[in-house]
């Protein structure tokens, strides 16, 4: 608890999460169940505004004279991964939805291997990639608007520097994704093409 009082932003930050899953849930719950298309696409659109409560909530506390630390270079890793994952979030939940309140098709499950698995890990990769970018340009925004190095330090060095720790997410996934697909076969599918 005291850790919240200290850092008001890390609150903001778990509030930010809070709204886009209840905006999300309310869009799709006015869209399918409820049978109010406008009020459900209005409320899918409005998730955005959560990012820019977010960034400027993050400004503010700087501006007042507030010194950059962990919380805000997670907020800005935050707010990069909402922008770079948010629509892909919703269209997923959206096609779910559609197919249990709405009689809408069922969504295809990405396959566990081959040539269609190898495709999604590179998008998804891709967009942890768009992330980690945003994140970075944010930090590098956050400076410019505080326009006082001294208060900005801990975001680009020391132990709570957020660019090796976004190198680090970014070689991860990587390695986890894209690269663990080339090693990651259907046993079946070769020995039935080799053995056949």
């Amino acid at each position: 608890m005291r850790f919240i009082l200290d850092n008001p932003l890390f609150a903001v930050i778990a509030l930010c999460e809070i709204g886009f899953w209840v905006l999300l849930g309310a869009g799709l719950v006015s869209r399918y169940a409820l049978r109010m298309r406008r009020t459900g696409a209005a409320l899918l659109v409005a998730t955005p505004i959560v990012d820019v409560i977010l960034l400027l909530a993050t400004v503010l506390d700087l501006r007042r004279g507030g010194e950059a630390g962990l919380v805000h270079g997670l907020g800005a890793a935050y707010l990069g991964f909402s922008v770079a994952f948010g629509p892909s979030v919703i269209r997923w939940a959206d096609r779910w939805f559609a197919y249990r309140f709405a009689d809408g098709p069922r969504p295809v499950r990405v396959p566990k291997h081959g040539p269609e698995r190898t495709r999604h890990e590179w998008r998804e990769w891709g967009k942890c990639v768009l992330a980690c970018g945003i994140g970075v340009a944010v930090l590098a925004l956050l400076s410019f608007i505080v326009g006082s190095p001294e208060r900005t330090t801990a975001l680009w060095s020391g132990w709570s520097a957020w660019i090796p720790k976004l190198g680090a997410v970014t070689a991860i996934w990587f390695a986890t994704g894209p690269l663990w697909t080339l090693f990651d076969r259907d046993d079946e599918a070769v020995m039935g093409t080799h053995g056949g």
